[in-house]
Order: structure tokens, then C-alpha cells, then sequence
């Protein structure tokens, strides 16, 4: 199969942990929602910060320690290479943190959940900053001398930056009936990102889902690819 655009089309993808497995980034589902026996909304929630900001740092110590070596693979080369194509008519919604479609090239992107190698104050409103450090211990932030440091990431229970769901709603209220959505290697469970697909539908676009196996939204899409992104993508998209 591959996807018709012509001159009119605007392409919005939404990525989920399925495009980064097939790079070798273990997913919260590989472990049964489990690190170190722990549940991972304790290490992975405003409360757990709260509760244990030691035990956090050391989960995501952890997973920033695992990404060492990992590489963007053909799916999200595909993504950069379609984007290249339609310039303003493409944007790109990842759920991943791991920050691969920004190592391959993608730049008409939003990362709605936050990034992994980046870090911010839980107390003061200093500017989200990169940081690839492996903390060991809880950081201190060096501007206001007291809040503590966390990942910028949206954590369970967490709101999603209102910046990013205006520019989702901007670039579909735009498009209209010339939406193209993809959605690759997504659950289907979490939302906003899940109800994309009916957002589509509403305004008169076309849906297409890319996964290796059915989500839970899988009777909502009016084509449905099942095999790995890294094989499928370069092919929708040629």
C-alpha cells in the first residue's frame, strides 16, 4: 500500500513506543508496567517526585544511561524524508521521550510528552535546559538555590502543554478535509493522542494506522498497515 498526497495534502503522524522498540528502546510494557518492582507511576508521577525524588532520578538515570548507542531507524528516516517533501504541510506528534526523530532530523515536530535528555525545576519557572546527566543523586537548581531539578517530562496525572494541543488543533482545523493522520506504533489507549483518529474523522480527513499489531483504536482508522514502521513506512511513503 501506499498513502495518495498530492499538492493539497497535510500529514500529520502521530508516533507512539512502537517506532522506538523497533530501535531497541524497551517500552514501559516490556516489564509489565514494573522497574525494580516498583510501579511506574511511583517513579513516573508528581506524587513519586514528591514521595521518593531519589528513587526517580535513579529510574530515569537509568533509562537516559540505556539510550547510549541507540540509533533512529528507516521509520523515522522516512518520517524526516516526508517531511522534507512537504515542508509546512507535515507535522510530526510524538508520544515518545527518547528524542530519536530529533537525532534522525525531524524539526516540524512536537514532543507532547516532554524529552528525556531534557531538565527543569519543579519549583521555579526556569527554562527547560538539556541535560544528559545520569543523576545519581536528586539535582538542586542553580537559579532559585532550593527547587528541585526533574525531568521534563509529562508525568502520569500531568497535563499536556497547552502550546502543544493549540498547534495540533491549528494544523488539523487548517487542513480539513485534506488531513492525512498516520498514527505508528501506538496503543490506542492514551489520550489526547488516541482521539486523533476521530479528530480526523470529524473534519473530513483520512486515517491510516502503522502497527505491528491492532491498538485498542484500531476499528476507528479507515486503512490499517500491521508490520514493523521500519518496513512499512519507506513504502507508504515512496
Amino acid at each position: 500500500m501506499r498513502i495518495p498526497l498530492d499538492d493539497r495534502s497535510r500529514v500529520l503522524v502521530l508516533t507512539g513506543a512502537g517506532i522506538s522498540a523497533e530501535s531497541g528502546v524497551p517500552t514501559f510494557r516490556d516489564a509489565n508496567g514494573l522497574w525494580e518492582g516498583h510501579d511506574v507511576t511511583r517513579v513516573a508521577s508528581p506524587e513519586g517526585f514528591e514521595d521518593d525524588p531519589t528513587l526517580v532520578w535513579r529510574f530515569y538515570a537509568g533509562r537516559r544511561a540505556a539510550m547510549a548507542g541507540v540509533r533512529p531507524n528507516a521509520g523515522h528516516a522516512a518520517l524526516v524524508a516526508l517531511e522534507a517533501r512537504l515542508g509546512d504541510r507535515f507535522l510530526l506528534a510524538t508520544q515518545n521521550v527518547d528524542g530519536l526523530h530529533r537525532d534522525a532530523g525531524s524539526t516540524r515536530m512536537v514532543e507532547m510528552h516532554g524529552n528525556l535528555m531534557t531538565t527543569r525545576c519543579a519549583t521555579c519557572d526556569r527554562a527547560p535546559f538539556r541535560d544528559t546527566t545520569a543523576h545519581a543523586t536528586v539535582p538542586v537548581c542553580t537559579s532559585c538555590h532550593g527547587g528541585l531539578l526533574r525531568p521534563d517530562i509529562v508525568w502520569f496525572g500531568e497535563s499536556l502543554d497547552p502550546a502543544v494541543l493549540d498547534r495540533l488543533e491549528q494544523f488539523v482545523t487548517t487542513a480539513g478535509r485534506d488531513l492525512v493522520f498516520v498514527a505508528v506504533g501506538t496503543s490506542g489507549v492514551v489520550y489526547p493522542a488516541a482521539g486523533l483518529v476521530e479528530v480526523t474523522r470529524r473534519v473530513g480527513g483520512t486515517s491510516y494506522l502503522v502497527n505491528l499489531e491492532p491498538p485498542a483504536n484500531v476499528a476507528s482508522f479507515d486503512h490499517v498497515v500491521l508490520g514493523p514502521s521500519a518496513t512499512q513506512l519507506p513504502t507508504l511513503f515512496a
